[in-house]
């Protein structure tokens, strides 16, 4: 079981973006993970997670690395259906579970959200991508946004990160496996309230995973939450999918389900929402 930690936000926000490459990608930064890949093939990663996905070619290692460092094809699903479904996050609550590089924790918090929370399998993933993301998409904003759209941002990052990281005093990081977050989240002394918004993103790839994720879903939604959940159809080689996690979860009887949208380029995706049985 991988133990759950939350990871403070250093006072020097120029440490966090240190040494990182930016990419660019609809108009979010995001760190180049070829550059941190390059970096990190000596024990600068405590986990080793980078070297052990590098040696394997493998974007998946159950239990050991479970897909952070690559940003996958749902999470833009994802974002477009919250433009054309104009899904409002002004005040909210928002958990982006399974977060990799956080983009969709980081639309939230464009979106005004009141507290934005980004957890992840591994820790190395929380603190070399998610919270460099962050910092670089949500503090700068006062120095790079006005002009974002007037000329392409470069590809590498000023090192100084101005403007106000008050937005950093609505984040918290936890780096764990689901169940240990939730219980770290609702037996911290540090005041808690459920999530009015859950995202996720192919996180349903291994049926293994889908008590707990079920489980931490009914622990940590509000009364009258949602979840936007974006997956592939069907996971070739792990087995997991849209239809079979469906399946399970109305097993379950705890939540209803609707497939809100379906993608049909490449590989069939879909985005599903779920709410508690008896809200409102």
């Amino acid at each position: 079981i991988k133990a759950a930690k939350e990871h403070t936000i250093p006072g020097d926000l120029n440490e966090v973006l240190e040494n990182k490459v930016m990419e660019t990608v609809l108009d979010l930064y995001h760190v180049s993970v070829s550059v941190l890949e390059t970096m990190c093939l000596g024990d600068t990663d405590s986990e080793g997670i980078v070297s052990k996905s590098v040696s394997s070619h493998s974007d998946l290692i159950p239990g050991v690395y479970e897909g952070g460092l690559k940003i996958w094809e749902c999470t833009f699903d994802l974002m477009d259906y919250f433009s054309e479904a104009e899904i409002q996050f002004t005040n909210k609550t928002v958990l982006d579970l399974g977060c990799g590089a956080g983009l969709l924790g980081i639309v939230a918090l464009k979106g005004k959200a009141e507290r934005v929370h980004f957890q992840d399998y591994n820790s190395t993933v929380i603190e070399e991508i998610t919270l460099p993301n962050v910092v670089a998409n949500c503090v700068n904003e006062g120095t790079s946004g006005k002009d974002r759209n007037a000329s392409k941002p470069p590809a590498k990052r000023p090192k100084k990160a101005e403007g106000s990281p008050d937005v950093l005093t609505k984040c918290r990081f936890f780096s764990g496996e689901w169940s240990e977050v939730s219980q770290l989240l609702l037996s911290s002394n540090k005041p808690f309230s459920k999530y009015d918004i859950i995202l996720t993103s192919e996180t349903i790839y291994n049926p293994d995973y889908y008590s707990a994720l079920h489980d931490t879903l009914a622990q940590l939604l509000d009364k009258n939450g949602h979840v936007y959940l974006a997956s592939k159809v069907h996971y070739f080689g792990v087995g997991g999918g849209i239809y079979l996690f469906q399946k399970f979860i109305e097993e379950r009887n705890v939540f209803r389900t609707s497939i809100i949208k379906t993608i049909d380029q490449g590989l069939q995706r879909c985005i599903m929402e779920m709410a508690f049985k008896d809200s409102s």
